[in-house]
């Protein structure tokens, strides 16, 4: 049964949700407290869809996502990336004089830090900037600002004082939509290509990872990313999360894949999706 939602974590102007907004603008958000919530969420059903970030242009990877991924049960269905955006919020009739501290999350606070130099404004952390716009909104707090999106912004009736607030214009956050079933069909704007995300596990033989590799290279196939973590806290235990340019059925990836099966024991695909115009 169709509930016409996707899950998100954090409150209602997060980032997450502008992704949301972006990618399905035709699904209600629904808030979520962590990234397992929002797994469970779509595993129960209560959500059709759940939107997950997994790695930022400034900071990298989102701590545990590719943790998480692999026994999520759910599979990557598409792409969306946010250009991370930081405006000054207040109540009405507050001006940005009257401002002497602004709550944001932890991340936020350096990517404005000359801003708030400049307007001698200290930085408090929250632990969701959204949320804060929230509180704010309630309470009134005097002296008090946030930092969050323009869209926290809108929803929780708040003014933007200033906007653009980042020091740096790269800040990006890349988020993957989950589904329950998955989607490999050639889709998505023509030209753009296809993405497949997978995770494995090399076996413990000398140079797996380097003929693991070797197949993609002979095949002609140009992977993007390529990541270890440890499983378990375990020094021995790696796992890897790759992306590569490409559909599973495209001959080079396919006798790539076959290739790299060989030196894995573990091998979880986790998607094929369209690679979104703004990853060029």
């Amino acid at each position: 049964m169709k509930t016409g939602k996707i899950a998100f974590q954090g409150a209602l102007g997060a980032y997450s949700h502008e992704a949301c907004v972006n990618a399905r603008p035709n699904l209600d958000p629904l808030p979520c407290q962590t990234f397992e919530d929002v797994i469970a969420a779509v595993n129960s059903g209560k959500a059709d869809l759940g939107m997950l970030p997994i790695d930022n242009s400034t900071y990298g990877r989102v701590a545990d996502m590719h943790r998480l991924l692999p026994d999520s049960g759910l599979h990557i269905v598409d792409e969306t990336f946010v250009r991370v955006r930081i405006s000054l919020l207040a109540p009405e009739g507050v001006a940005l004089e009257d401002i002497h501290t602004v709550r944001a999350h932890l991340v936020l606070l350096p990517q404005s830090a000359a801003f708030l130099k400049a307007h001698n404004i200290e930085g408090i952390a929250a632990v969701d900037s959204a949320g804060a716009a929230e509180d704010l909104a309630r309470n009134k707090t005097p002296g008090e600002g946030v930092l969050a999106s323009s869209l926290a912004g809108k929803i929780h009736g708040l003014n933007i004082l200033a906007e653009g607030l980042e020091d740096y214009g790269h800040n990006t956050t890349r988020f993957v939509v989950m589904g329950r079933e998955a989607d490999t069909t050639r889709r998505g704007d023509a030209g753009m290509g296809m993405v497949t995300s997978f995770i494995f596990r090399v076996r413990n033989i000398p140079a797996a990872l380097y003929k693991a590799m070797g197949g993609f290279a002979t095949n002609g196939v140009n992977m993007t990313k390529l990541e270890s973590y440890m499983v378990d806290g375990s020094f021995m235990a790696t796992r890897f999360y790759a992306e590569i340019e490409g559909h599973p059925d495209d001959d080079g990836v396919r006798r790539a894949m076959e290739e790299l099966q060989y030196f894995t024991s573990e091998l979880i695909l986790l998607g094929s999706y369209p690679a979104a115009q703004k990853r060029h």
